[in-house]
């Protein structure tokens, strides 16, 4: 078999290389048909079956061998044949070679990539088995890739061949239709006033409305295909229902409020979700007592000398749950109902697209609704341990029910929860040993931004076990009431080290698991993807055209802000989406880890922009050099910024140092909008301030990029100016004279 597959491929490379080696490619051009179109028409006059079967099986061979000139081809055919004869001709022979497109690309690649990505390949071949015909005929009605692309991916597929050839015969017709109607008007073309005629300006012109009728086309066919399927209800009680009453939710509802449509919102447990209640309002609380703390222990640098500060946990933890109380009124159910958003406590279940079943304390509710987006969050993951069963874990959503400070701690997850939280406990009086098990901190970030962090937590005692597995959970084996975390460290002579842990409290910061489970997605045919997440499009749309997603429950970002990014267009786009479909762009989505120093990006990072094959050029700022900073005694740090090469376009920025987070806001800006660093530099900062670290990067991107040749001519400019040159030639002249 992997012979017949060399030499088809390799008379497939002879085919295209003569192809392009006899110029074919040169004289398909539109000039080159026009000039030949009065032969073409005198051949076709004389020999109608040769013309046609050559034509035919030109086109068939083009379309197999995914040459470039179909759509010149598809217009000649036009104006040869006309439109109803066209439109047979170039239909059946685009189909077929379509369909030996994909053919090809089986026979050749798909047995030794089923080999190779056998469970990702199963994913989508589940898909192709259950939408696989509507979803070729939606690609093939609004082409969002090439054809050719098209035929050659859904190839290499368990579609029938059958089902691609007659779904490609439908889908690529109207399409077809456009363009050899377009190929007939150029054909009846006798003079340059007849451009301007209404039958060719409309054949352009339905040219380029073409992908936005065959959306609304695609629209209502899913809608019907729903109907069909489901019982769709003669009237809704609501435009949106959401389920979730986190940070996703709470914004979709917001937001379609405002815009006057009907709301539900569904909540089984708290609004607020977690950021309010177990994440970022909480964290953020506990950071700043830790942060006093240390900053306390550190004030003799400063001339003030004090005590080792005594550290009251209960009170920590009071002051904690007192800043969720003081948040608690902006996410409450009060406030939303007076925003006109009905909330409804209890677990939701989706019957089908259209009827949402609440069970609750006060019993069972269907609603009928427009549309539904679903926002039902994430929780932390466990990991499957052994022995993990045997005692109680911390998690990111009960370490807030502490009511004692855990004398020896073990973090496992050395991301931003794990690192956030592993030095907090630490300031507070916690021994902490953090395994991470990749061989830095902060795995997303660069290695001098996860760097700088590492220094400052081996300083301040945290005990760092990088490049390190958990391999299981030793109970009892930390003392008289402790336990034991059995890790296996690689060593840098690559050896592998096997060390017990001891821990009082073992805190699991190792990610988060979409909640997806128990509303009846998976019977709809929503299916979540290998990470978990519930699979969507660009738009937020699910499978289903009045199914949406937003938040943690979809990714890629599980941050509160990327919740409210993606609960906005998610919202937008049901409401409006048959007017105007916007999609998410994360280009310019910040992030910052509030550790100390706090690490923050925007865009691409080093890490990325080489694993994405971006080209670059990075600018690096040390905060060494910010009078500010030196005036506090706060050098750590630094600004780095990625722009294109020779260009102050902003491709991303990494901050590291004090209030990194509140830096990185002026580079989101500036990256949202387009401004460049020159822009960054022309503005004017205040002085002495931490912001100015944003204008002096710009001022060192701006010394590496300064016009070298002008500036040479200014020099001699300025020297001709002071008479250094006159003063030059009467030395010179006086020395001539004096010989």
């Amino acid at each position: 078999m992997t012979r017949r597959r060399l030499i088809l491929a390799g008379i497939i490379a002879a085919l295209v290389a003569a192809y392009f080696v006899s110029g074919a490619d040169q004289a398909l051009t539109l000039a080159n048909l026009q000039a030949e179109q009065a032969r073409f028409q005198a051949w076709l006059a004389e020999e109608p079956l040769k013309v046609v079967g050559g034509f035919f099986l030109l086109y068939v061979v083009m379309a197999a061998l995914s040459l470039p000139g179909a759509t010149l081809l598809t217009l000649l055919g036009g104006a040869l044949f006309g439109f109803f004869w066209g439109l047979v001709i170039i239909s059946f022979a685009s189909t077929l070679g379509a369909t030996l497109a994909a053919l090809i690309a089986r026979t050749l690649a798909r047995a030794p990539l089923e080999k190779r990505f056998a469970p990702q390949l199963e994913r989508i071949n589940a898909g192709i088995r259950r939408e696989g015909a509507f979803y070729l005929f939606t690609l093939r009605l609004i082409p969002l890739f090439p054809f050719f692309v098209i035929n050659l991916v859904v190839g290499l597929t368990r579609m029938r061949l059958w089902t691609f050839y007659w779904v490609s015969q439908l889908g690529m017709l109207p399409g077809t239709a456009v363009f050899v109607n377009a190929g007939r008007e150029l054909g009846n073309l006798e003079s340059l006033s007849a451009i301007l005629s209404p039958g060719l300006i409309g054949s352009f012109v339905l040219i380029g409305l073409f992908p936005w009728l065959a959306r609304g086309l695609v629209a209502v066919a899913k809608r019907q295909r729903l109907a069909r399927r489901y019982t769709r209800p003669a009237s809704f009680d609501y435009d949106i229902a959401v389920v979730g009453g986190g940070s996703a939710g709470l914004v979709a509802s917001y937001i379609a409020a405002a815009v006057k449509a009907r709301v539900a919102l569904v909540e089984r447990d708290r609004l607020g979700g977690d950021c309010l209640n177990t994440g970022c309002v909480p964290s953020k609380a506990l950071i700043r007592a830790a942060r006093l703390a240390e900053e306390i222990r550190g004030a003799g640098r400063y001339g003030i000398h004090v005590a080792e500060p005594r550290v009251d946990f209960g009170e920590v933890m009071a002051h904690v749950h007192d800043a969720i109380r003081q948040v608690e009124p902006h996410d409450s159910r009060e406030r939303y109902e007076g925003l006109g958003v009905e909330v409804l406590a209890g677990e939701a279940r989706l019957d089908d697209p259209w009827h949402l079943r609440v069970t609750g304390a006060d019993g069972e509710r269907v609603l009928t609704t427009r549309h539904v987006i679903i926002a039902s969050g994430a929780r932390p993951k466990v990991p499957p341990l052994p022995g993990i069963e045997s005692i109680e874990v911390l998690t990111s959503d009960n370490l807030w029910q502490l009511e004692t400070l855990p004398e020896r701690l073990v973090v496992l997850g050395g991301g931003p929860v794990g690192c956030e939280l592993g030095q907090s406990f630490a300031r507070l009086g916690s021994r902490v040993s953090l395994v991470e098990m990749g061989p830095q901190l902060l795995p997303r970030e660069d290695i001098d931004a996860a760097g700088q962090l590492r220094q400052r937590f081996e300083a301040e005692g945290v005990g760092l076990w990088l490049d390190t597995r958990a391999i299981r959970i030793v109970p009892g084996e930390g003392g008289d009431t402790g336990h034991a975390l059995e890790v296996e460290q690689r060593l840098a002579s690559g050896e592998l080290k096997t060390q017990r842990l001891p821990f009082d409290r073992l805190l699991l910061a190792v990610g988060r698991q979409a909640n997806v489970s128990g509303m009846g997605l998976e019977e709809l045919g929503i299916e979540a993807r290998e990470d978990g997440t519930l699979s969507v499009d660009e738009a937020l749309q699910s499978v289903l055209p009045n199914v949406w997603a937003c938040g943690d429950v979809t990714g890629p970002f599980q941050l509160t802000h990327a919740s409210a990014h993606q609960a906005w267009h998610a919202t937008v786009n049901a409401l409006f989406g048959e007017l105007k479909r916007f999609r998410v762009s994360y280009r310019a989505l910040p992030a910052v880890t509030y550790t100390e120093p706090e690490v923050a990006r925007v865009g691409l990072n080093e890490r990325e922009a080489r694993a994405t094959g971006v080209d670059f050029e990075v600018t690096r700022y040390d905060l060494a050099e910010l009078d500010r900073a030196i005036a506090e005694g706060r050098t750590e740090g630094f600004i780095k910024v990625l722009t294109v090469p020779g260009r102050d376009r902003i491709l991303g920025a990494s901050v590291v140092g004090p209030g990194a987070g509140e830096l990185l806001a002026e580079f989101t800006l500036a990256m949202t909008h387009g401004i460049g660093l020159n822009k960054l530099l022309g503005t004017v900062h205040p002085y002495p301030t931490w912001s100015e670290a944003t204008k002096a990067t710009a001022g060192v991107w701006k010394n590496a990029h300064k016009p070298e040749r002008l500036l040479a001519w200014l020099a001699r400019y300025f020297a001709w100016r002071r008479g250094e040159q006159a003063a030059r030639s009467a030395t010179a002249e006086g020395t001539r004279t004096d010989a």
